[in-house]
C-alpha cells in the first residue's frame, strides 16, 4: 500500500522559510524570506490534516484549493499544484509574499486550533510559483479565439490586472488607463521591496503584455483624457482606481514642514529602488536618513513606513498607535518584524499637535481603552496629564486611505457614490447604475487587502463575459 504523504502536523512541526537576521536585513530592500528547498516544501505541505471542511479554503477570500494544491506539493508533483493554484489565482506567488496569512487561511487552519501550529500556507504558495516560472511552466497568454469586443480598465492595480488576465484570456481587447508610468498600482509603489520584489510584479505586468492588453501609462483620466471617452472607445469599462486620498491629521502644528504622507513616502522610496531620479528623496524632503522618525498609523502601510525608515537609516525610529497591540489591525507577523529591526512601538499614544517649522515634536496623548464602539472594539479614552512630546524631524501619516471625488474629478455627476465616497457596486458583479460600467477593489470596499482586489477583478471579468455571451457582444441596455 502506497505510503500516506499527509497528516504528518503530529511528527513534524512548523517551520517557516529561514528568515534572515535582522542586522542584515536592516542594509538592503530585498525580501527577508528565504526560499524553501523542494524537500522542506513538501515537508511542510505534508503537514496538512486533510480535514473534510477546509477553513483554509473557505477563509481566503478566492477560495483557493489549498488542501488539493497541498497535498499535490506534498507528492512532489510541483506542477499539478501550481495549475491548482493559479486555476482560482491570477497571482498566487504575489498573494504568498504579501496576504496577511495569519488572518485569513492560516489563522483559520484546523490544525493550529487544536495546538499543531498552522500549515504555512503562504510559504508553499510562493514557492510552488517561484518554481514554476523557474521551470518555465507559466505559459504565455494565448486566446482560443478573438473577439471583437474591448474592455477598458481605470487602474493597473491587482484588481485591474486581475480583470485583465481574464478577459484577455478569453479573447477580449483590454485597455488598461493608468497614471503611474509603470503598472502594478500599489503593488509597484505601496509596498516595500522587502515583502515583494518589483521583478515579481514585473514579470506578471510583462506577461500581460505580451498576450496583447494595451497599457496607456503617465494617463490622469479626466486630465489626459476624459471618463466620457474611454467609455465611447469600449463596450465596458472596469473602474479600478484603489483609493489613494490620505487620511489627515490635525491640531497645532499640522502643516508644518516635515511631516509627509505614508503614500508619498514609499512611493519615493520604491522610485528610487527603481533608479529613477526623485527630488524629494535627493533634497531630503521623503528620506529617513540620520533622523528621528515617527510614524503614526497601526496597519500595515504604518509598518511599511517603519522598515523603510530603518533601512534608509533614521537615527530611531518609533512608531505611535492609539490603542494597544492586540487591537491594532496591521499583521502581527510584521509587527514582529519591525521589532526585531529596531523599531519601537508606542502603544496607547495619539498626537495631539506638533512642534517647530520645521517639525521637531510630536505632541503625544496617552490614552486608554475604554467601553466598546460601534464596531466592537474598545474605544480609546485620552488619560489627562500624561502628554509629553515626542522628538521628532521626520512624521508620516499612515493613517489609512480615502476615496477621491471621482464624479467631480470625471465630471460624471451621475456615477453614484455611497456617503464614504466609493462607489456603488454589486459585489458580486462589479456592475454600477451605469450602463456597461462597472467598479472593483479598494474603490468600492474601500482600503482592503491585495486578495480582495484580484477576487473583484476576476469576478467581475467573468460577469462582463457573460453579459457580452448573453447580449451577443452588446453589453449596454438596449
Amino acid at each position: 500500500m502506497a505510503k500516506q504523504p499527509m497528516l504528518k502536523f503530529v511528527k513534524v512541526d512548523r517551520d517557516m522559510p529561514e528568515k534572515r537576521a535582522a542586522d542584515m536585513r536592516r542594509e538592503d530592500f530585498q525580501e527577508i524570506y528565504a526560499e524553501y528547498a523542494e524537500a522542506k516544501a513538501a515537508e511542510q505541505a505534508s503537514r496538512c490534516s486533510q480535514c473534510g471542511v477546509p477553513y483554509c479554503q473557505s477563509h481566503c477570500p478566492l477560495h483557493n484549493n489549498i488542501p488539493d494544491w497541498l497535498k499535490l506539493t506534498a507528492e512532489g508533483r510541483l506542477r499539478e499544484a501550481y495549475e491548482v493554484s493559479q486555476a482560482t489565482n491570477t497571482f498566487p506567488e504575489i498573494c504568498g509574499r504579501i496576504c496577511p496569512q495569519d488572518r485569513l487561511c492560516e489563522g483559520n487552519c484546523v490544525i493550529e486550533q487544536s495546538g499543531h501550529g498552522t500549515v504555512t500556507i503562504g510559504s508553499v504558495e510562493k514557492y510552488i510559483t517561484d518554481t514554476a516560472w523557474e521551470e518555465g511552466w507559466v505559459q504565455p497568454i494565448v486566446p482560443a479565439s478573438e473577439r471583437t469586443e474591448s474592455v477598458g480598465i481605470i487602474g493597473a492595480g491587482p484588481g485591474g490586472l486581475a480583470a485583465a488576465d481574464v478577459l484577455r484570456r478569453a479573447g477580449v481587447q483590454v485597455t488598461v488607463y493608468d497614471r503611474y508610468d509603470r503598472a502594478g498600482g500599489l503593488m509597484m509603489y505601496g509596498i516595500p521591496g522587502f515583502k515583494l520584489e518589483k521583478p515579481v510584479v514585473q514579470r506578471r505586468n510583462e506577461q500581460l503584455e505580451q498576450a496583447g492588453v494595451a497599457f496607456v501609462l503617465n494617463c490622469n483620466v479626466g486630465e489626459d483624457i476624459s471618463f466620457a471617452e474611454i467609455r465611447e472607445k469600449h463596450d465596458a469599462v472596469i473602474i479600478a482606481t484603489g483609493v489613494y486620498k490620505s487620511r489627515d491629521l490635525g491640531g497645532p502644528g499640522a502643516g508644518a514642514d516635515g511631516i509627509v504622507k505614508a503614500i508619498d513616502y514609499l512611493t519615493a522610496s520604491n522610485r528610487k529602488s527603481f533608479g529613477d531620479t526623485v527630488p524629494e528623496f535627493e533634497s531630503g524632503e521623503l528620506s529617513a536618513e540620520g533622523k528621528r522618525v515617527v510614524v503614526i498609523g497601526g496597519g500595515d502601510t504604518a509598518m511599511d513606513c517603519v522598515r523603510t525608515a530603518v533601512r534608509q537609516g533614521a537615527t530611531s525610529v518609533k512608531c505611535l498607535y492609539r490603542r494597544d497591540r492586540a487591537n491594532m489591525p496591521g499583521s502581527q507577523r510584521e509587527t514582529q518584524n519591525a521589532e526585531e529591526e529596531g523599531v519601537i512601538f508606542e502603544w496607547l499614544s495619539a498626537p495631539k499637535g506638533f512642534t517647530g517649522d520645521p517639525v521637531d515634536g510630536v505632541m503625544v496623548q496617552k490614552m486608554r481603552l475604554g467601553l466598546p464602539d460601534a464596531t466592537g472594539r474598545q474605544a480609546p479614552e485620552i488619560i489627562e496629564g500624561a502628554d509629553y512630546v515626542e522628538p521628532a524631524d521626520l512624521v508620516i501619516k499612515a493613517l489609512g486611505f480615502e476615496p477621491e471625488d471621482l464624479p467631480t474629478l470625471w465630471d460624471q455627476k451621475e456615477l453614484q457614490v455611497t456617503r464614504w465616497g466609493t462607489v456603488k457596486a454589486e459585489y458580486t458583479t462589479g456592475a454600477t447604475d451605469l450602463d456597461g460600467v462597472y467598479a472593483v477593489g479598494d474603490i468600492v470596499r474601500g482600503a482592503s487587502l491585495v486578495v480582495w482586489a484580484i477576487r473583484d477583478g476576476r469576478d467581475c471579468a467573468e460577469a462582463i463575459l457573460a453579459k457580452l455571451d448573453a447580449k451577443g457582444g452588446a453589453i449596454a441596455a438596449e
